[in-house]
Order: C-alpha cells, then structure tokens, then sequence
C-alpha cells in the first residue's frame, strides 16, 4: 500500500497551500465558509496534480530507471503495475473535479483545473524537453493555485501576487535544473531531454539573477501605493527580511551545500527554511491583522 501512496506524491501537495495565499492577504483567511471551500479546493488540486504525477511517471518510466532517486518511484521500480496507476488516475480525475465543483459552482475554478491539467499534460508529452519553456510551464502551475484560491474566495488577486508567485516558482525551478545538469555531469547521461541545453554556469548566473529580482520585486511590492491602500498599511516591508534570509538560505543550500534538487524535499528537511517561513506566516499575520486594530499604531 505504501507504494500506491508514495505514487500519489504526497509530500508534493505543500505546494497547493498557495490555494491560501490570495485569502491571507485580503485578511479573509479565517472566515469559516471560505475556510471550508478553500480545503476542497486545495483537495480538488491535489487529486488533479497527483493524476498529473502518475501520468507524467507512466511516460518517464525508461528515463527514470537511469536517475539514482527517480528509480525508486513506484512505476519505475516495478512495485506498481502500469494498469493500476492509470485507472487510479481516472479515479483521482473525477473525485478532483468533484472537489472542484463543490468549491465553486460557477464553474469558474473548474475552468482554472482544467486548464492547470491541460499545460501540465502538454508539459508531461514533449513541452518539457524544451529548454526554458520547461522551466516556464512548471512555474506557471504555482500561478493557476493562486487564481485558484482568488476564485474561490472572491478575492482579488493583484497583478504584485501573480509576478511574485511566478518568480518564486521559477527561483526553485531554475534550482532543479541545475540538480538536472549536476546529474548528467556526475553520470554522463542525460536525465531528460531539455538538459542538453543548459550548461552549470549559464544557471547559476540565472539563479543570481532572479534571487536580485525576486528581493527588489517584494520591497516594491510592499511599498507600491496600491498595495498600502489595499491593506490598509505601509508596514509590510518589514517581512521582507525573512524573504531576504530565505532566498539567502537557499542559495546557500545550492551552492554550499550542493543540494538543489526537489525544493519540496528542502523544504520539509532544511530546519532554517522551515522557520524563515513560520516568521514570514507570523510577521505578515501580525502586520496586517494586529496592527491596524491597535490604537498604538493607528
């Protein structure tokens, strides 16, 4: 059992927490009808990612056999059949857009799956042996959890949350690439098509690049007009130094220590993150939801 569990990916679901992120900001993320809704939907994207998974696997079994980690995926190593992991597939498909349409009847959310579940299947049958474009695809799913959870809460989902959750994604993305040309150089082979076109020095400069943008775009982000008379607050910027510290951190875990694989893996391993994250949560919590309603600070 712990085969067709691990076929799922379910330590992948983390990144569907972005369903949330549209909510936090507009300070509607603990009214409990929205809470309710927003949990099928974050159900609805993990059945229709892990679909996705066990899709993309069937397809990659050859490739990852050659892979020292992505040998061990269920498919890969023979623990599950082929025809079990397509029907479970079809099954997670429709409980997906079931969890979908409970989220939001208008339909408009299933219309963000849909479309989520069409790029990732273009990606899985040959967009992803297109250099650049590969990393672009991957960061643009991060992008559809955020109009997501803005759909679903009635929120609204400013032009700032869409540029910084794509750069973030492509961050991490450009991150596994390099894991991706760190392989071919240690085994010569490689690890997927698209590998062919990137060279170590040619992301790492990429990786610099954006970790600069990423910083400079989140201080303009908090300091924007728009964004002050929105929430309600100039104070924002003070987050930003956990966004310092946590780009910091992962280029440290990159460069340092070598390790730019899976950033989901980073993620539930690298104790530092993990706080960086949990003071980012709290600081902006504090900002926007304690601060306006103290007299103090008014």
């Amino acid at each position: 059992m712990r085969y067709y569990i691990k076929l799922l990916r379910p330590k992948d679901w983390a990144k569907n927490l972005f369903l949330f992120v549209p909510s936090f900001f507009a300070k509607h993320i603990f009214t409990s009808s929205k809470i309710v809704l927003l949990i099928a939907g974050f159900a609805a994207f993990c059945c229709i990612a892990s679909s996705i998974y066990i899709i993309n696997d069937y397809r990659d079994i050859e490739n990852d056999r050659k892979h020292p980690t992505k040998s061990k995926r269920p498919l890969a190593s023979g623990h599950v059949k082929p025809s079990h992991a397509i029907l479970i597939c079809i099954l997670l498909i429709i409980v997906g857009c079931g969890f979908g349409y409970i989220a939001n009847p208008s339909l408009a959310f299933l219309l963000v799956l849909g479309v989520y579940f069409t790029v990732n299947i273009a990606y899985s049958f040959g967009l992803k042996n297109v250099a650049i474009l590969d990393m672009l695809l991957l960061a643009s799913g991060f992008v559809f959890r955020v109009k997501g959870g803005a759909i679903i809460a009635h929120v609204d989902s400013s032009e700032w949350l869409i540029i910084m959750t794509f750069l973030l994604a492509l961050f991490m993305a450009i991150g596994k690439r390099r894991d991706d040309v760190l392989l071919k150089e240690a085994s010569g082979t490689d690890m997927r098509k698209s590998v062919s076109s990137y060279s170590l020095e040619y992301l790492n400069v990429m990786l610099g690049l954006f970790s600069a943008i990423i910083i400079v775009a989140y201080i303009s982000y908090t300091q924007s007009p728009k964004t002050i008379h929105r929430l309600g607050t100039y104070r924002l910027y003070y987050s930003s130094v956990f966004v310092i510290a946590g780009i910091m951190r992962y280029m440290q875990v990159v460069f340092v220590k070598k390790n730019s694989g899976s950033p989901t893996d980073i993620l539930y391993k690298d104790r530092f993150i993990q706080i960086t994250i949990l003071l980012w949560i709290l600081s902006v919590y504090i900002i926007l939801y304690l601060l306006p309603s103290t007299p103090i600070f008014n």
